[in-house]
């Protein structure tokens, strides 16, 4: 289970994923990140539709289009991401959905979740996609549930 909505999560993956690519490839077509991640095109483009409108990426019509990150790979965290998706509520509500739960009436998860937040926050804030791009590009790091297959893999790195 995740604390991200899998919006949230697809729009990570994806921004990875483009990243992953450095200055190598201006626009990256939405169906390649669909069909390489194994995520739904129709679901993908909608997250990568908030994530232009945030300004974080860009995007280009047309048969050599699809989107590319419309800043420094190095200069976009993962807390951009997620705000522009999921918004703040992560990092501001009750753990438990409470209302009312404050520091004048705590819920009984209040200390514990705030500063488990307030790190999490942190974390995402202080680890840009630049940071996570190499190891993405060389397959350190996954972003597909299953592995390519050995001839696709080095199709993919030959781009």
């Amino acid at each position: 289970m995740s604390v991200l909505s899998k919006s949230c999560v697809y729009g990570l993956r994806a921004t990875l994923y483009v990243a992953g690519f450095g200055a190598d490839r201006k626009f990256v077509p939405i169906r390649e990140i669909s069909t390489e991640l194994g995520l739904s095109f129709h679901f993908l483009t909608k997250i990568l539709q908030q994530l232009t409108e945030a300004g974080l990426l860009e995007s280009y019509r047309g048969p050599n289009g699809g989107i590319a990150l419309a800043r420094d790979a190095g200069k976009i965290s993962l807390l951009d991401i997620v705000k522009a998706i999921d918004g703040d509520a992560l990092f501001e509500s009750c753990i438990l959905g409470l209302a009312r739960c404050s520091g004048a009436h705590p819920c009984p998860l209040h200390e514990t979740w705030g500063k488990q937040r307030d790190e999490l926050a942190a974390a995402l804030k202080r680890t840009s996609l630049g940071s996570l791009s190499a190891p993405v590009l060389n397959e350190e790091l996954c972003l597909r549930d299953k592995p390519k297959p050995q001839a696709a893999r080095r199709k993919t790195r030959g781009r």
